[in-house]
C-alpha cells in the first residue's frame, strides 16, 4: 500500500552513488511525491552537470550538495552555474566567512532562478574532539549556532545541521531559517559514519525542516518500501515519553 502523502516531501534522498547509471536505477525506484533528490561531490564529479540537467528536466528538486568554500569570486561564480543548472537547492561552507556567503546570496539574487541557499555549519561526522583537533572550541551546538546566526545575518535562507541541533536552533532563530539534517537514521537502521544522529520522525518534531537521508534508504532491498516506511512513520503521531 502507498503511504498517505502528509510530510510535504520532506524527504531528501541523498544519491550517495559512483555512477549515473546507478543514480537513476535508483531514482526509477522512487516516487518525487514522497522525496526530493541530492546530488553530492561523488556522483557530481563521476556524472557532471549533465545528470542534474536530466534529473531536473524530469521534474525532481534537486538538492545540489557540494559545500562551495572559496574565495567570493570563485563562489558566486559557483553559485550562478547552479542557478542555471535550476536546482532547488544549494549549499556553501559557512565557515568561508561573511564576505563570501554574502556573494553567494547576491549572485543567486542576479539569476534567473531563485534557489534555496544554505550553509553548512559543522559537519555532523564531527564530534568535541575532532573540532578541538582543528582549533575550535569542542561543543558542536556553540559553533553550530555561531554560524547558523552569521548564515542568517548574511541573507542566506538556512543551514545544514545535526538534527541534535534542531531544537536549539529553533529556539534561538525562529521559525523563518530552513534547517536541513542530515545524520537521520531509523531506528531500523544501522548508525554508519554519523555521529550526531536521531530518527526522522523526532527530527521533525524538534523543528527541521528537510531531512537528508541516504543509505537506509539506497542500500536497501527495497528502497521504495524503504521510503514508504519512512514517510508512513513520519504520519504515525509520536508518542509521548
Amino acid at each position: 500500500m502507498a503511504p498517505q502523502l502528509q510530510t510535504d516531501a520532506r524527504i531528501i534522498v541523498a544519491l550517495d552513488v559512483p555512477t549515473a547509471e546507478a543514480a537513476l536505477a535508483l531514482v526509477d525506484q522512487l516516487d518525487r511525491r514522497y522525496c526530493r533528490l541530492k546530488v553530492g561531490k561523488e556522483l557530481f564529479v563521476s556524472a557532471g552537470p549533465d545528470l542534474v540537467r536530466q534529473l531536473v528536466a524530469a521534474g525532481w528538486d534537486l538538492f545540489l550538495d557540494l559545500k562551495f568554500h572559496d574565495i567570493p569570486n570563485t563562489v558566486a561564480a559557483a553559485c550562478r552555474v547552479a542557478a542555471d543548472l535550476g536546482v532547488w537547492m544549494t549549499n556553501v561552507h559557512a565557515l568561508g566567512g561573511p564576505r563570501m556567503l554574502q556573494a553567494a546570496r547576491e549572485a543567486i539574487d542576479q539569476s534567473g532562478h531563485r534557489l534555496q541557499l544554505i550553509a553548512v555549519t559543522i559537519l555532523t561526522s564531527m564530534g568535541g574532539d575532532e573540532l578541538a583537533a582543528i582549533g575550535l572550541p569542542p561543543d558542536p551546538l556553540a559553533a553550530v549556532e555561531r554560524l547558523a546566526r552569521l548564515s542568517a545575518a548574511s541573507g542566506l535562507d538556512g543551514v545544514v545541521c545535526s538534527p541534535q541541533e534542531a531544537a536549539p536552533l529553533r529556539a534561538a532563530l525562529g521559525s523563518a531559517p530552513l534547517l536541513v539534517t542530515p545524520g537521520i537514521r531509523p531506528a531500523w537502521a544501522a548508525k554508519g559514519d554519523q555521529t550526531r544522529i536521531t530518527t526522522p520522525a523526532q527530527a521533525l518534531a524538534d523543528g527541521a525542516s528537510y531531512l537528508v537521508i541516504g543509505r537506509p534508504i539506497t542500500a536497501a532491498a527495497d528502497p521504495a518500501a524503504a521510503l514508504a516506511r519512512i514517510v508512513d512513520e513520519l504520519n504515525t503521531p509520536m508518542e509521548s515519553p
